[in-house]
């Protein structure tokens, strides 16, 4: 069995490249905020000095930032770009596209990449489990829109989790909300099923298609795709297996963490900004999803795809009760690499940060949604505390 996890482990680590991420803090040419301002005309009446009237309106240092950005786009961050409102706190983002989870880690232990907010919970516990010190200081997908699909003509009825016994899925094996629900009933997730892996959802969709696979677990950005194949269907979603599982996790390494703390803070606080203009009405909704669409290059038809779906939600919180069960998950089933149960998992989630960046949201911004703010109070207490 010990050899079996470590090749497992070594397999799923395979290819990631080991390094530090570097921080990408530069000197701009921002203006200093308002309240400085204030503050300095303040002092200078009452006799302040020359001096600190001349450091209180310095130009703001520009810290700049590099998001890694998948394919179905991070609506908090492209609405906090489009509104100024990073730009305010002295930060400026640049986007670089990365399909799979393995390439936007690899980027990010390199120091390609700062940031990444899109690609799920599973690598960044592997990844942790395998001795890198990553941090989990956020999210974005809560739950995200993944579909469960087979062909239209497959005669078998969907009757849940033990669907797959027996069969041949596309997906990667360590997907925790399938190998958990396995596990609940009865099912040993790595005998009981045949899994294949293909390098991309592309490639998963189409060995359904083709009859290589009669099942696949795709990701949020394939909704419209599916729906524009005839030979394809959805059969359920990855959250009717597992409510709120923790889809999408904010990671930065924990060098990177150390040396601009503060910024992210105020990333995390900007985004919670975000979260409560998008959910303040239906209207908001429409207007980030233009947004999104312009900013990504993509289509209404697409985004509606996954976007009003009622198993997309979006949530900055960083979930830590999901992430600590799928941590769980992932060991009981061998996809961790050995020694796993020796680290503390919680050292690698920053509910902390969390919560001072959504005390400070609430105070700064509670005003223009005072029960947006109540409602992710309580919803902290339930899901972190």
């Amino acid at each position: 069995m010990k050899m079996m996890r470590k090749r497992l482990a070594g397999l799923l680590v395979l290819g990631l490249v080991f390094g530090l991420a570097a921080c990408g803090g530069k000197t701009g040419e921002s203006g200093a905020g308002s309240s400085s301002a204030s503050e300095s005309a303040g002092a200078s009446e009452s006799g302040g000095s020359e001096a600190e009237k001349a450091e209180a309106e310095k130009p703001q240092k520009t810290v700049r930032i590099n998001w890694a950005r998948d394919n179905s786009g991070n609506t908090f961050l492209e609405l906090a770009i489009e509104k100024g409102w990073l730009k305010e706190e002295g930060i400026e983002i640049t986007e670089k596209p990365f399909d799979a989870s393995n390439d936007a880690t690899t980027a990010l232990l390199a120091g390609d990449i700062d940031i990444f907010s899109n690609y799920g919970t599973n690598g960044p516990l592997q990844t942790i489990a395998s001795g890198e010190n990553l941090q989990i200081i956020g999210g974005y997908m809560a739950t995200g829109c993944m579909p469960i699909i087979t062909r239209t003509d497959n005669p078998e009825e969907w009757k849940g989790v033990e669907s797959l016994v027996g069969k041949t899925v596309a997906a990667d094996a360590s997907d925790y909300t399938i190998a958990g629900t396995l596990l609940e009933k009865g099912y040993d997730p790595k005998t009981d099923v045949k899994w294949v892996h293909y390098p991309n959802y592309s490639d998963m969709t189409a060995a359904v298609i083709k009859g290589e696979a009669d099942y696949a677990v795709v990701g949020t950005s394939r909704n419209f795709e599916i729906s524009q194949q005839p030979k394809l269907k959805i059969v359920a979603y990855r959250s009717d297996l597992m409510p709120w599982y923790s889809c999408c996790r904010m990671v930065v390494t924990d060098k990177y963490l150390k040396e601009n703390r503060d910024t992210m803070k105020k990333v995390i606080k900007t985004l919670l900004r975000a979260q409560a203009y998008y959910e303040a009405s239906d209207a908001n909704k429409e207007e980030c999803k233009k947004i999104l669409g312009k900013r990504m290059n993509v289509t209404e038809d697409y985004l509606n795809s996954y976007m009003n779906n009622e198993h997309f939600r979006i949530s900055v919180d960083p979930l830590k009760h999901e992430v600590e069960r799928g941590w769980n998950i992932l060991g009981k089933t061998g996809f961790l690499s050995e020694g796993w149960e020796n680290i503390k998992v919680d050292d690698h989630i920053q509910t902390e940060l969390y919560k001072e960046a959504l005390d400070e949201a609430e105070k700064d911004y509670g005003s223009e949604n005072p029960e947006f703010y109540k409602k992710m109070q309580d919803f902290y207490t339930e899901h972190n505390a």
